[in-house]
């Protein structure tokens, strides 16, 4: 098990916790809330929030087990990729640097029309940005994933953006 390199999350005051993690689900500060809120281990010593694997365990389940409506806007709380929030810096600090690690700020502007193109096709068809984990990948693999993805149903695409936020969550939670 993995304990955090920085910090140690059971030694923080609810406020202290909140603060730290409320980003690790983009702007949904509510998952560190309710993270917190469970206690310690949350009755079991696998889910200690000491330990990454545990305190991310927790928080995806928090969300997997969120309403529908929730879920959906903490998906609507992510930017697109190569979208208009990157061009006017308005990124957190850790979606710029996942963007930025997977070469999308050195988009050709085809690339970055194209970008532009599937963000608008994936929005129209499921009502949400296109969500995926783009560390180790880079604008290529993004944009075949992209282009794969949009064909799936509704369903499927709600399922893999919520996985794919799981993912972005624990990559964001090894950083700390």
């Amino acid at each position: 098990m993995s304990r955090f390199q920085t910090l140690t999350p059971s030694r923080l005051s609810r406020e202290d916790f909140v603060k730290v993690f409320a980003d690790i689900y983009e702007h949904s500060p509510w998952v560190a809330e309710k993270a917190f809120d469970l206690g310690q281990d949350a009755g079991s010593p696998d889910a200690s929030i000491n330990d990454i694997d545990g305190l991310h365990q927790r928080m995806a389940d928090l969300l997997l087990s969120a309403s529908h409506a929730a879920q959906l806007a903490l998906i609507n709380a992510h930017p697109d990729l190569a979208g208009k929030a990157a061009v006017r810096g308005e990124l957190t600090a850790s979606s710029t640097s996942e963007q930025a690690g997977a070469g999308i700020h050195a988009c050709t502007a085809e690339e970055f029309a194209r970008f532009t193109e599937l963000n608008d096709a994936y929005k129209a068809k499921f009502g949400f940005p296109f969500i995926m984990a783009v560390k180790g990948s880079n604008r290529h693999q993004i944009l075949a994933a992209f282009e794969e993805r949009i064909h799936n149903s509704p369903e499927q695409e709600f399922a893999c953006a919520l996985a794919e936020i799981n993912k972005i969550a624990l990559f964001r939670l090894q950083q700390l």
